[in-house]
């Protein structure tokens, strides 16, 4: 950048981006700037000298970056400076004596900036200063004396000073603000008027003010929770022996109970309103809460946060609401059997979402005291749960309680941004806790393991019922014969979950499919269907042994397929090489397998996801289907099998992948795409062509109208293939591929066709298979199977760069289902038609066109999206 371009250029912020690197010494050149902002970024390195010679700045914010070393001596003949701030960065060295040569400054913020003390005398001497803030350092020891008169704000916190207040500080005519806590201040307290926040939290006074008002939980004036838990008198708590072993709190919301693997558990509740310095207790724990938001602006801030967004889980009404504080929050239970505790924190960010301004760019940075004792240094719950709206539980085990109480402390250290995503939004915030004595966690664990047991063996029960032969495995058993599940061991990874080799005890060779998490209390229906799975024994399927449901996991037992998948071998990344017998032997195998399940078995089933890594082969090179099932057992809340796409880009029917229309001639489509995949030996997920429509399919439709059908043929069998039968495995794959369902034959046809019993329809020529504007090759971009077409990715994209908060599906009619996505805002105006329409032909093309597209007052931000321009056929917007 050409800095020297700009020489009219007098204010300059940058704040709350994400810029990173040092500061370019060329800023030198705007010798006109007054003012430089560039908090909440990720600027490194020293402060250029150069910078001393911005003579006209009044106002310099560095804070919350990730500057280091010394402030430069150059700075000094930056005397119209009004605000200095430095806050929350890495700077090493002493408080340089002269900032007190700015006689001008207003407001110096030196919180956690990582400077030391002392406070030069001259600094102390400036009489213009309305805020001095100070905290986090070391190196002060004494009080400074300070003589501005016109000071509003006192700030020196967790700065090691000690020795008595100074008697002049209690006269301050306008003093609003005073923080001293968290020092060792001593002496005795006799004073008319404090100013309107005081906190002197953490100290080692005493005394009362002369109006009668005692230091007690009545007062602004506030003593350390832990010197707050010695006596009753004034109003304190007594710390006296106790029976209880346990105690939970949901902090900031209603009293809740939460089923586990341990049983269900009551919360308390925590929802009493608390002020800037409270201290509040209950039959047998207490909350104190100490700091304002004072750079907000509001002398009416909450300290509870609750959310009304949906969350998932168990324990999401825990998740609901939390408890904050600007600066210290301590939770601290007493009346408690001594002995060990296990302590859980639960955490989760609430205030803000990630699609929030500047809410990817703020940190919470808070610490984490047990019994005194650091548990946890610089949290942030964003960065430990990967997200916002996202729960993580931090566990303490053995906590040592020996005089009946116990105390958590989370304390705002001066770190992280003050403005996420609005300035005064920052400090400890914390969901809920939970204490339980060891002894009774361990008699829960051993209730909890004794219940699974039971479970167990009435799965089993309940399988023996069905005349079945599943069995129960048990997790050592599996572990044992995975060598604790080692990745030497990984087979492969799918949709459903990771699959690892094992061999059990007696000699057998086994597959483990390791599903996603599930409780261990489980149900009849769970049983049913592994039952029903393990039920479809049929020479062309994959045989599941059984399943183990322990250690909060969900596992299937299946036979070891020697050969792995057909995809491996296609691909040329296993050293087995197909010859023509064996691929009519696996397609005509893969053909009966799906006979079986759409026709023969006793409980008839869509497969929908029929595809190469899911045909898999024995040592015979017998074809076998896996993950036959496994989409309803996937699915959440017990849904229907036809509600919810799940499927693979490239292998999908368009009923299906647009509309979630679901039938048997869904599976047969996959099964034509899989067929010309064999004969050909090209994957239709990575073909590509000169035209953006092509596919497999679509160039096998193309050399059979111009009678080149057997260009198809795998040059790698190098002309060593029956060509009759070639022939008709080509033209059953383009029949069961014909975009309109009614067209395709049953499996039980197509099994006849292969083998040359029954004569293969014409193939009908027509539009490509995914129309004209939902063609192929977009459907390949698109990493969400739910969502297929190229338009609802458009509208996913300008759905973000919007900032529009909630995405939803809507059903009411084909134009409008899962072909396309209706965007709406969580609280948006009901007066305001907000619509995406479209128009839609069903002629075998199955495609649809953006028309309309109207967001009205949403609120939205940041640029207008480039992704408008795929909407081609929009006509008003």
């Amino acid at each position: 950048m050409e800095w020297a371009s700009m020489p009219h250029l007098t204010f300059i912020s940058l704040c709350a981006n994400n810029l990173s690197g040092p500061l370019p010494p060329g800023l030198q050149n705007f010798k006109n700037l007054t003012f430089l902002g560039v908090e909440a970024n990720q600027f490194s390195g020293h402060i250029p000298d150069e910078f001393g010679n911005l003579t006209s700045l009044t106002g310099l914010e560095l804070a919350s970056n990730q500057f280091t070393g010394s402030l430069p001596s150059s700075l000094a003949r930056l005397v119209n400076l009004e605000i200095f701030r430095i806050s929350d960065n890495n700077f090493s060295g002493i408080i340089p004596e002269y900032i007190g040569n700015w006689s001008r400054l207003q407001r110096l913020d030196l919180q956690a900036s990582g400077l030391k003390g002392p406070i030069p005398d001259a600094v102390a001497r400036l009489e213009n200063l309305t805020n001095l803030i100070i905290s986090d350092m070391t190196g002060i020891n004494s009080f400074p004396n300070i003589s501005s008169q016109v000071i509003q704000n006192l700030i020196l916190r967790n700065v090691n000073m000690s020795g008595p207040i100074p008697s002049y500080i209690w006269s301050k005519p306008v003093l609003r603000s005073l923080d001293l806590s968290f020092n060792k201040l001593t002496g005795v307290l006799g004073i008319n008027l404090v100013p309107k926040l005081t906190y002197l939290t953490g100290n080692m006074l005493s005394g009362e003010i002369k109006s009668g008002v005692y230091l007690n939980s009545k007062s602004n004036i506030w003593f350390s929770p832990v010197t707050s838990l010695i006596t009753i008198s004034h109003g304190r708590l007594a710390a006296k022996k106790g029976d209880h072993r346990s105690l939970h709190i949901n902090c900031g919301g209603e009293t809740v109970t939460v089923t586990n693997s341990l049983g269900k558990i009551t919360y308390q509740a925590d929802n009493s309103e608390v002020k800037p310095a409270t201290n509040l207790h209950f039959k047998n724990w207490g909350i104190s809460n100490t700091g304002d938001f004072m750079d907000d602006g509001d002398e009416n801030d909450t300290y509870i946060m609750s959310t009304n967004i949906t969350l998932p889980g168990n324990s999401s009404d825990l998740y609901m609401t939390a408890r904050k504080s600007a600066l210290s929050l301590v939770y601290y239970a007493f009346c408690l059997e001594n002995g060990e505790y296990n302590l859980k924190l639960h955490f989760m960010e609430i205030q803000f979402s990630d699609q929030e301004l500047y809410s990817r760019l703020g940190r919470r940075i808070f610490d984490v005291y047990v019994q005194g004792k650091l548990f946890l240094r610089d949290f942030n719950i964003r960065q430990e749960a990967n997200g916002t709206l996202k729960s993580i539980v931090k566990e303490l085990k053995a906590v040592n309680v020996t005089d009946h109480k116990l105390e958590i402390w989370l304390y705002w250290a001066g770190k992280g941004t003050t403005l996420i995503p609005k300035r005064g939004n920052y400090g400890p915030l914390i969901s809920a806790i939970s204490l339980c004595h060891t002894i009774i966690f361990l008699a829960l664990g051993f209730y909890a393991h004794r219940k699974c047991r039971q479970i167990k063996k009435k799965r089993e029960r309940d399988l023996r019922a069905q005349g079945l032969q599943t069995l129960c495995f048990t997790w050592r058993q599996l572990q044992a014969a995975t060598n604790d599940f080692d990745q030497a061991n990984k087979l492969g990874e799918g949709g459903f979950g990771c699959v690892f080799k094992g061999e059990l005890s007696d000699g057998t060779i086994i597959a483990v499919k390791q599903l996603s998490s599930k409780s261990c209390q489980g149900n009849r229906e769970f049983v049913n269907e592994i039952g029903m799975i393990s039920g479809l024994n049929h020479p062309n399927l994959v045989k599941l042994y059984g399943c183990c449901v322990e250690k909060d996991q969900l596992l299937l037992v299946y036979e070891y397929m020697e050969n792995n998948s057909l995809a491996l071998v296609l691909s040329g990344r296993s050293s087995l090489k197909l010859d023509w017998s064996a691929r009519k032997k696996i397609c005509v195998g893969l053909a009966r397998g799906l006979e079986f399940l759409h026709e023969g078995a006793a409980i008839r089933m869509i497969h929908r996801d029929i595809k190469t890594p899911n045909v898999l082969l024995d040592a015979d090179l017998n074809a076998k289907i896996s993950d036959f099932g496994l989409a309803r057992l996937h699915e959440e809340e017990h849904t229907h099998i036809s509600t919810k796409v799940a499927g693979t880009i490239g292998y999908m029917a368009p009923e299906y992948a647009l509309m979630g229309h679901l039938t048997e001639k869904a599976d047969v489509y996959s099964f034509g795409v899989v067929a010309m995949e064999i004969v050909s030996g090209k994957s239709n997920t990575t073909q590509k062509g000169s035209d953006d429509n092509a596919s497999l399919i679509k160039w096998a439709m193309t050399l059979q109208q111009k009678g080149d059908i057997m260009e198809i043929v795998d040059p790698k069998l190098e002309g060593e293939f029956n060509s009759l039968e070639a022939e008709r495995m080509i033209k059953v794959a383009l029949v069961c591929t014909n975009a309109t369902p009614s067209l395709r034959p049953l499996m039980s046809e197509a099994v006849k066709m292969l083998e040359g019993e029954m004569e293969i329809p014409q193939i009908m020529s027509g539009p490509a298979v995914y129309g004209h504007d939902l063609n192929f090759s977009k459907l390949m971009e698109m990493q969400e199977s739910t969502s297929m077409s190229c338009y609802v990715h458009a509208l996913e994209e300008i759905a973000t760069t919007l900032g529009i908060k909630r995405v939803n599906l809507s059903y009411k009619d084909p134009c409008d289902s899962r072909s396309l996505m209706i965007i709406k805002q969580v609280d948006w105006n009901p007066e305001v038609n907000n619509t995406i329409a479209c128009d839609c032909s069903f002629n075998n093309n199955m495609t649809c066109h953006i028309t309309e597209l109207s967001l009205v007052n949403l609120t939205l931000v940041g640029k207008v999206p480039p992704e408008l321009a795929k909407l081609r056929h929009l006509r008003s917007m």
